[in-house]
């Protein structure tokens, strides 16, 4: 972490106490300083000493306690923390918070702060959607706490419903979405292409590519946390949800070409890093495709029951034998519609994936397209390309070209959104 930041983590006394215990552990690897204050009933589902073996220091329970550090240690804690993160939240602390009722250490150091505060209700389903628990939220909402919904699912009283604590994941990623990153983007509005295409050939089989989508997934969430509105327009991949960024499922060429062109004109940003197909078949079968019916269409080259599917004599073969072929047609070439199109101040960044001549066909690329900027990579560099957590990236402009090292995903998108945002200087 570029400056490390410190995370007060708030812990009320609720069964979903455990899974803090995760959130703290979470946390300090991607190198936040963790400290932790707890109520007095939250220790008596989690023990202090679990916290402070995992190097989060001192575990503060009471305000008067003698080993604390100074009389005002509540101060000294909510001047020290970047971001408070209470969770579980339990109706009881809710109350308390909204009414600036200030009886124990957590809500003592909760009111003297003035940092980003993050709530993560958890409790009975009914006493959730209790309309004073509702009242109390929207409070805080008010006072500009950021609640984080409960998840859905089987509580501990045996009730199915909403009150769940999010898994730690869900929570580190609030975290993130705060303070990872300074909000240099906030404004902006960011439109990422990610993933492969599906082309049908029929109903049941299609042609795709390789793409996993990490990189545009990647590019999404570092804008989103770097405080741009972001629209991912996403092709089918294995990939979570990202937060924070609205998503647009799409399938084939067509539907992405569809989604971007229908929204680019507001956007501010747009950085094309789908695997978009540059063929689809000419003629797809609304049907599927029967092996009968080819074996037929072999026999028989006067039938022709589905249109765009041919024979074709291999004369190379002993006896003639024939093999199947699909007609294929140009899709439309998305990068070049929005450089045709684009209005005035965008920012357009497109990706060359190429196996030869990289950087001859991505500055060819960034001229034809009329676009800002292309982000190259080559499949035979080692620790580039598809569906690894690394890629090495070149990157070209008018300007210049700069080259990236190897490094994450995550890191790259990082360093591409730099060069944007310098480059929008």
């Amino acid at each position: 972490m570029e400056n490390k930041k410190t995370v007060l983590l708030g812990i009320s006394g609720g069964i979903s106490a455990y899974k803090s215990v995760y959130v703290a552990s979470g946390l300090k690897k991607l190198g936040y300083d963790v400290r932790v204050v707890m109520t007095e009933n939250a220790a008596k589902f989690v023990s202090p000493l679990t916290f402070e073996t995992m190097s989060c220091g001192k575990v503060v329970t009471d305000v008067f306690d003698p080993r604390n550090d100074t009389p005002t240690e509540h101060i000294e804690l909510s001047h020290a923390a970047d971001l408070i993160l209470i969770a579980p939240a339990t109706a009881n602390t809710i109350a308390k918070l909204a009414h600036g009722i200030a009886d124990n250490m957590l809500t003592t150091t909760v009111l003297a702060a003035t940092c980003p505060k993050l709530i993560s209700p958890a409790m009975n389903t009914d006493m959730f959607e209790n309309p004073a628990t509702q009242d109390n939220l929207n409070i805080l909402r008010d006072y500009g706490f950021d609640i984080i919904e409960p998840a859905y699912g089987m509580l501990a009283c045996g009730v199915e419903g909403k009150g769940k604590m999010p898994e730690p994941d869900v929570l580190i990623s609030y975290v993130e979405q705060w303070i990872s990153k300074p909000k240099d983007m906030s404004g902006l509005r960011v439109l990422v292409t990610a993933g492969p295409t599906e082309e049908a050939v029929d109903p049941v089989r299609y042609i795709t590519n390789h793409s996993s989508g990490k990189m545009g997934y990647a590019l999404a969430r570092m804008a989103a946390r770097r405080g741009a509105e972001v629209t991912l327009v996403s092709g089918r991949t294995a990939l979570p949800r990202e937060p924070f960024v609205e998503t647009v499922d799409v399938l084939s060429a067509e539907d992405m070409f569809n989604a971007v062109t229908g929204r680019a004109p507001e956007m501010d940003i747009i950085i094309k890093a789908a695997a978009v197909a540059d063929f689809t078949p000419a003629n797809p079968s609304s049907e599927k495709i029967k092996k009968a019916d080819l074996m037929a269409t072999l026999a028989d080259t006067s039938q022709a029951p589905h249109k765009g599917l041919e024979p074709e004599r291999d004369s190379s073969s002993a006896g003639g034998s024939r093999d199947m072929s699909i007609k294929l047609a140009p899709t439309r070439d998305i990068l070049k519609y929005l450089g045709e199109h684009r209005r005035s101040g965008q920012f357009l960044c497109g990706f060359a994936m190429e196996t030869r001549d990289l950087m001859e066909n991505a500055t060819a690329k960034l001229a034809n397209k009329n676009v800002d900027m292309i982000c190259a990579n080559s499949l035979r560099t080692k620790g580039a390309g598809f569906a690894g957590d690394t890629n090495v990236v070149t990157i070209i402009t008018k300007d210049g070209v700069k080259e990236l090292p190897l490094m994450s995903k995550l890191d790259a998108a990082d360093a591409i959104l730099d060069e944007i945002m310098l480059a929008k200087k």
